[in-house]
């Protein structure tokens, strides 16, 4: 067994800079980092408070290290606010290729004598400048909420349109944030897991392996995982390792329509790849003639084919439930924060 193969499909509890160690050059496929923000977030176990020039010289050593362990033809993803980024570009220009810098519109808090923050960005970068996996994505159109007619005017071209949707730019504005407390882990900084999908649909194969070395409670992995991808998580903290452990036991790498990779979210595909569309058409009604899809957005001829997830939940009482589907138990997992003991309980389920 090579080295790299006893961390796969791991959450590692560890420093990442200790961990990092562990893992060979060039033996992961992508890595992808939402390190803290230097803004005194309170996680459940270490602070987000050092001096300025103390965050970036240690910015600086999980960069290089995220590089190294990158194959010649892998990608890594940097998440963070705009000033942190552009000391991070900085870093990964020494060592790395500028590919793109995605704009995530995410909207935040106002600040006060300055302009309304809405986006974060995601810092795209090759390992070598030639031979990069990177595969072009569609979105689907977006569309008025109460009609359903297309946004954006094509004037005389609709009837060339793609059936799905356009191709995925450097500016994502349909991925929203987790703003609903019911679809939070009980962490400051959780990001919503089809963006994970899009940036592992972007960049790795089935069969790859994506690294996060700030896992928190799984999300990155969580996306590996339902996209038949292996992944290999750094957390520092316990009691996230354990909530992304339980979560895991619960996803299955299902996330296809056919033999194609898809994000789905909300019943809804909402992301695949372009060489993709010729196999995947079979599975949508599409109306026809095609610039009728102005009116119309296409469907999936079944619903059925859309996966069924295992939804994790959180309550006041501090325990964390794995609720299955109706064609599964009732069974129903539960960790219990306050002593560390995982039981199975069982409840009526309510999907």
């Amino acid at each position: 067994m090579s080295k790299i193969e006893k961390y796969k499909n791991q959450i590692i509890q560890g420093d990442c800079l200790e961990l990092f160690k562990e893992i060979p050059d060039n033996s992961v496929d992508m890595t992808f980092a939402d390190p803290p923000f230097n803004l005194k977030k309170k996680y459940t176990s270490y602070t987000d408070s050092l001096e300025f020039q103390e965050y970036l010289n240690w910015c600086e050593q999980w960069i290089s290290e995220m590089v190294r362990v990158t194959k010649p033809t892998g990608s890594i993803f940097l998440h963070n606010m705009p000033k942190w980024l552009t000391y991070y570009a900085t870093f990964l220009n020494k060592f790395a290729h500028f590919k793109h810098w995605i704009s995530w519109d995410a909207p935040t808090a106002p600040m006060g004598k300055s302009l309304q923050p809405a986006h974060y960005g995601i810092l795209f970068y090759r390992k070598k400048e030639k031979g990069t996996k990177i595969y072009e994505l569609r979105h689907p159109h977006k569309r008025d909420r109460k009609q359903g007619f297309l946004l954006k005017d094509y004037g005389g071209k609709k009837d060339k349109l793609h059936p799905f949707g356009p191709l995925v730019s450097d500016v994502w504005t349909d991925i929203h944030r987790i703003k609903h407390n019911k679809k939070r882990d009980l962490h400051p900084c959780q990001l919503p897991i089809h963006l994970l999908d899009r940036l592992i649909l972007l960049s790795t194969d089935e069969g790859d392996t994506v690294l996060d070395p700030f896992s928190g409670t799984g999300t990155t992995a969580i996306s590996a995982k339902r996209l038949g991808r292996n992944y290999i998580g750094f957390e520092l903290d316990r009691e996230y390792v354990e909530i992304s452990r339980k979560k895991l036991e619960a996803v299955e790498p299902n996330f296809k329509l056919g033999e194609s990779w898809v994000s789905f979210y909300l019943n809804e595909i909402i992301t695949i790849r372009d060489a993709d569309w010729e196999k995947l058409k079979k599975y949508f009604i599409i109306p026809k003639p095609i610039k009728l899809i102005e009116f119309e957005k296409i469907k999936l001829i079944d619903k059925d084919l859309i996966p069924k997830e295992k939804e994790i939940i959180y309550e006041a009482n501090n325990l964390c439930k794995v609720k299955m589907s109706k064609s599964n138990s009732n069974k129903i997992t539960s960790i219990n924060k306050q002593t560390d003991k995982i039981s199975l309980t069982k409840e009526k389920i309510v999907i």
